[in-house]
């Protein structure tokens, strides 16, 4: 049940089909599994062991991919960790994950060399892609590493899904997890071994496993871009002649925009899929039209439980986020845990063969998560007559920027610090860019002088992560406040929307 033999299996019978494409790399299924063989023992030699954590610090590459499969190889835990991340965010989720090795970029070292004193690694153990990884993988041995014994429950990657700051929440991913992504999403996505996948968004986030795990499983091609551009992703498109893309909203926005992004100029899409915040009906419909039967969309926690709307029901239910897919159950709950029937809004629990054992290390959290092994996602949502879910809020406080979970309170810690600030609330706000915005209400001290343009720059230079950055800060009077004392971060975000 672990995922060490896929790799191999598709270089000895489909060795000289094309595996990965990264802008001018293009590497057989062969090549790409030595390669996958020495990076698995190049971990070995540095002394790690299966069970043993290692944080992945890296923009796209053919070398994050490699890792991804050394990881299947050896039984070591991959952490994907965000490059938007700065020096102190950093230290929080590398030591909350224990990791014993870090790959990292030339690009990012001032931000590890800050940390570097509290990581508690050795310098070897520290690698550089552009140098040490390379020269350290380049020495090792492209002939399969020993079996290391693993079973389904093995842990597979933590991913965080939590902020920067605070509480981090690292989701644990079994190989069996990371399995079912291969076979269910596959199956869900009608992808075949002559699929031609693209992926454009950061391979770090849990998104990207949706298409990655398929194509690693029915060993299909899958084109890896270096950043999302428009221009460029659509001349990958046409040139590579792909069948399968899994975008966020912020992204499909950017395409609609473009004119080459249509039917005519993309004959060989077979799917085009939404995830990662809900898509806007009227940005889901002119794709629709634009790309007839090929529009999927995904809801889903990355704790484990998901929705397909499927393109052959997208256009009957099209501001539904479908259904469960097999071996998957869904429930609307109220608050006592109580099922609801249909047309009635309750928390959106579920669980599947993707339903994580719980957060690393948090066995409290787990807890409040998982309840009788079904995930509590936090949203609202209710199911037609027909089992079709509908989204009606997200997570209370999220906000979801560019397809990344951006946590207010995150922000609202990096406000408070600055000497005329007296209380903070951060909330979303739709952004045609990028789904959702941040924006901060705050409340001054008496006699402050700071404008709101000059705290946005503040709070923006000393967030953790860039994709934390607030649109704009507004000044208010008060705050409403619920009849426990607590901020009603709702109703500011209703009163702005209404303002502006």
């Amino acid at each position: 049940m672990s995922l060490e033999t896929l790799s191999a299996r598709h270089a000895r019978y489909r060795r000289n089909d094309t595996a990965l494409v990264f802008g001018a790399q293009r590497l057989t299924h062969a090549e790409f599994d030595a390669r996958a063989n020495c990076a698995a023992n190049a971990l070995a030699g540095l002394g790690l062991v299966r069970g043993d954590r290692i944080g992945l610090l890296l923009d796209n590459s053919v070398e994050l991919v490699e890792l991804y499969v050394a990881a299947m190889k050896t039984g070591v835990v991959v952490v994907p960790l965000s490059p938007l991340l700065r020096a102190e965010g950093l230290l929080n989720l590398l030591l909350d994950a224990g990791v014993a090795a870090l790959v990292t970029m030339e690009r990012l070292e001032p931000e590890v060399d800050a940390i570097r004193s509290r990581l508690g690694l050795a310098d070897e153990r520290i690698l550089v892609l552009e140098s040490s990884y390379r020269t350290l993988t380049a020495a090792a041995s492209p002939e399969p590493p020993p079996f290391p014994g693993l079973a389904g429950g093995d842990p597979f990657d933590i991913v965080y899904s939590s902020g920067t700051t605070g509480e981090p929440k690292g989701i644990v991913h079994t190989h069996a997890i990371r399995e079912a992504y291969g076979t269910g999403f596959a199956s869900a996505f009608r992808v075949h071994p002559e699929s031609v996948a693209l992926h454009a968004g950061s391979l770090v986030f849990n998104g990207s496993f949706l298409t990655l795990m398929p194509a690693l499983y029915l060993g299909c091609t899958y084109v890896l871009m270096p950043v999302f551009d428009a221009s460029a992703m659509l001349a990958a498109l046409d040139a590579e002649r792909v069948t399968h893309v899994m975008m966020v909203p912020s992204q499909i926005v950017a395409l609609l925009q473009h004119d080459e992004f249509d039917e005519a100029h993309l004959p060989s899409l077979e799917m085009v899929g939404s995830v990662g915040a809900p898509l806007l009906l009227e940005h889901k419909q002119e794709l629709m039209r634009r790309l007839p039967g090929r529009f999927y969309e995904l809801y889903g926690v990355t704790e484990g439980f998901v929705t397909v709307l499927d393109r052959d029901d997208a256009g009957r239910k099209t501001a539904s986020v479908g259904v469960p897919p097999p071996f998957y159950e869904l429930r609307i709950v109220d608050a006592d845990g109580v099922e609801l029937p249909s047309g009635q809004v309750g928390e959106i629990v579920g669980r599947g063969p993707t339903t994580m054992p719980g957060y690393h290390a948090r066995p409290d959290l787990t807890a409040q998560t998982l309840v009788d092994g079904w995930v509590h996602s936090g949203d609202l949502g209710y199911v037609d007559e027909d089992g079709f879910l509908y989204l009606v809020d997200r997570k209370k406080d999220l906000v979801i920027s560019g397809g990344v979970n951006v946590f207010p309170r995150d922000i609202e810690e990096v406000a408070i610090q600055h000497p005329d600030v007296l209380d903070v609330a951060v909330f979303g706000v739709p952004d045609d860019r990028w789904g959702e915005s941040p924006v901060a209400a705050v409340r001054l001290r008496p006699g402050a002088a700071t404008g709101a343009v000059e705290l946005r720059d503040w709070i923006n230079e000393r967030v953790q992560a860039r994709y934390q950055r607030v649109r704009e800060v507004v000044v208010r009077d008060d705050f409403p406040l619920s009849v426990a004392g607590k901020t009603l971060r709702r109703v500011i975000r209703d009163e702005y929307l209404e303002e502006t």
